[in-house]
């Protein structure tokens, strides 16, 4: 066939047939992006350039990105950009792709923030604890330019796309990157959270294997697996968390519907905590339990 007929517009149609049959969520959406990235263009200029013809080069190399997505490669991999916060974050097989459901902790951070509701407003500090790519993290030091900011993981590859995050939203100045498992690196540390949030591995590990092949095969496990009833994590930054907040500081923790009840009674059973809440996500289903710690003098 004469190359000179592969138009951007006949590209895009008949691939995102090809994806549809494929059962390929969001098949003209996943079209768009990897020819976007193929041509380093935005999705706007492909539009705009519907009747351009495509080198034998740029062909070649979007059947590649094709046939990655087809294997069921998240396109956030392929592409190696996720966007959150109204940011872009870069993202890998190191770290777990951020999704539009955690933006709802950035809301609520803000809103503890512009309505006082936290000691120390003026210079909030920040821990966003299993931070990966740094989503949460950036988004604060991008919304509180005042606040101090903490971002720890266990993994240093997740910690070094993070500080590569923070620098491209030009925020690397307001964040100090520690690496350690969950409380580690701060059990010698005087200096109390106002606020920590964290969004921790929180799949049951006897459910892994009904995991979406995108999510299953390519995220990395150590971000997903909170092991049996997906509780482990949870727990255990539930269990410690007082001890690492000041006086009417706040915890907020992202995890699955199905555990909020489990988490809710662990935190009520801490004496102290008190305003033990539960936050909807966009779907209308429990997906944030946040708590504060009692005041100093009760």
């Amino acid at each position: 066939m004469n190359l000179k007929k592969w138009t951007i517009k006949r590209l895009l149609e008949v691939t995102t047939d090809f994806l549809k049959n494929k059962n390929i969520d969001n098949p003209r959406l996943s079209a768009d992006l990897l020819l976007a990235h193929q041509l380093k263009v935005s999705r706007i200029k492909l539009y705009l350039d519907f009747d351009q013809p495509l080198s034998e080069k740029d062909l070649s190399g979007y059947r590649e990105l094709v046939k990655r997505r087809i294997n069921r490669e998240p396109i956030q991999y392929i592409i190696g950009i996720q966007e959150f916060w109204s940011m872009e974050f870069k993202v890998s097989p190191q770290v777990l792709i951020p999704r539009p459901e955690s933006e709802i902790l950035v809301e609520q951070v803000a809103s503890l923030i512009k309505n006082k509701k936290i000691p120390h407003c003026e210079q909030p500090k920040i821990l966003d604890l299993g931070t990966g790519s740094g989503a949460l993290a950036v988004s604060f030091a991008k919304e509180f330019e005042n606040a101090l900011i903490w971002a720890s993981d266990i993994s240093r590859d997740a910690l070094e796309i993070a500080r590569l995050n923070a620098q491209k939203n030009h925020v690397d100045k307001n964040i100090s990157f520690v690496q350690g498992d969950l409380w580690a690196p701060f059990k010698d540390k005087l200096l109390p959270f106002d606020i920590i949030v964290s969004n921790p591995p929180y799949i049951a590990s006897e459910d892994f294997q009904t995991l979406e092949p995108e999510v299953r095969d390519h995220e990395p496990r150590l971000a997903l697996d909170g092991f049996q009833g997906g509780m482990h994590y949870i727990t255990r930054i539930i269990s410690d968390a007082e001890n690492h907040l000041s006086p009417e500081g706040w915890l907020l923790l992202e995890m699955a519907p199905s555990q909020i009840s489990k988490a809710q009674a662990h935190l009520e059973n801490i004496n102290g905590f008190v305003e033990v809440n539960r936050i909807e996500d966009y779907n209308h289903s429990d997906r944030v339990l946040m708590a504060k710690k009692k005041s100093a003098v009760t």
